[in-house]
């Protein structure tokens, strides 16, 4: 299974479809909020949300859709990252209710070597997340660390850390 990509395997226009997708389920959304210390009742009321929104029912939070997307990205994006530099836009298009089965998928927009060390480089990319009926939910573009191939096997291959078994 690849797990990342050097700065070399990056190509601009490249899209990446996360696969498998996630069904969130009410625990999910219930655990992440209460994680998180919100307790907004648009997420953990249900009486709340179906009397006074326009929903009719809890709404999952934003967050989680995010990180969602974010933890399916790392097998195809950010598994090799040095650092993730930055979130710059992040927008909720559209509710996520429970029971919904989100997916992802990324688009490389550019890349380009770091100014200041050889050995890796800046891939800037976006990512969009859809439910299980093709709608939009969230989209965010992050830039990220990412090393060149002289990175990794100037530090002993893909993974240096990974024990090896016992015989």
């Amino acid at each position: 299974m690849q797990f990342g990509r050097t700065y070399e395997e990056f190509e601009v226009g490249a899209v990446y479809r996360h696969w498998p997708g996630k069904t969130v389920t009410e625990y999910d959304d219930h655990l992440f909020c209460l994680l998180t210390m919100n307790h907004h009742p648009l997420h953990m009321d249900g009486n709340y949300a179906e009397k006074t929104t326009d929903f009719g029912k809890n709404v999952v939070v934003g967050n989680y859709i995010y990180s969602l997307l974010l933890g399916m990205s790392v097998p195809d994006v950010s598994g090799k990252a040095i650092a993730n530099l930055e979130i710059e836009s992040l927008r909720h298009i559209a509710p996520t209710f429970h029971g919904d089965t989100l997916y992802g998928e990324t688009v490389v927009l550019d890349k380009w070597p770091s100014k200041s060390k050889d050995d890796r480089g800046i891939v800037y990319v976006e990512t969009k997340g859809y439910k299980q009926d093709g709608t939009v939910v969230c989209i965010f573009r992050r830039k990220v660390m990412v090393p060149t191939d002289s990175y990794i096997k100037e530090r002993g291959g893909e993974q240096p850390g990974r024990p090896t078994p016992l015989a």
